[in-house]
């Protein structure tokens, strides 16, 4: 290829990806994307913002150091009440399908009662887990719950949600019930 054919091949470049970031820039300013929750994401950009997010919560959990005794009464009883308080609405318990929340989020959150978890490498959700709660979910509606509740608090909820998907409506309504000396601890 001589000199001049390689410059011209440079410039055609150099105009292609200007113009398509004029594009992309008029785009973003147009306000032609609806933002509206009822509205679903193009194909394209769920599939962009779930691997994405799947990407980022892999990396950044990886290295957490999942404490041994997540499968204790303590844990689940703790863990439990505070689902209750604050994720059930959402994520929803055993034996309730929808909520107000989940019919008007978009994205849906999952429904953490009925999640399989056959398959999974357990630590590794454990791990996610505890990613998520601590730091929440940009754009998704899930906060991050770091500011106001420690590492123990958190992996509490870590271990009553391994537990969530094989309980009955009865026996989510014990676990997740606070006694008189819990009550002021939400």
């Amino acid at each position: 290829m001589t000199a001049f054919k390689k410059g011209a091949c440079l410039k055609r470049l150099i105009a292609i990806t200007g113009a398509i970031g004029i594009g992309g820039v008029a785009f973003l300013y147009s306000g032609l994307y609806s933002m509206g929750a009822d509205d679903p994401h193009y194909d394209i950009t769920t599939w962009a913002l779930e691997t994405l997010r799947e990407n980022s919560i892999s990396r950044s959990s990886k290295n957490i150091e999942v404490p041994s005794d997540l499968d204790s009464v303590d844990r689940l009883l703790k863990g439990g009440a505070d689902y209750n308080d604050m994720c059930a609405g959402c994520h929803l318990k055993p034996g309730k399908t929808e909520s107000d929340f989940t019919l008007g989020l978009y994205p849906s959150p999952p429904n953490l009662a009925d999640i399989s978890r056959a398959g999974e490498d357990a630590q590794a959700a454990d791990q996610r887990n505890f990613w998520i709660i601590k730091h929440g979910i940009k754009a998704s509606g899930m906060p991050a719950w770091a500011p106001g509740h420690d590492d123990v608090r958190i992996w509490n909820m870590v271990a009553f949600l391994k537990r969530l998907p094989d309980l009955t409506e009865a026996q989510y309504q014990i676990l997740t019930a606070r006694g008189k000396s819990d009550e002021g601890h939400h």
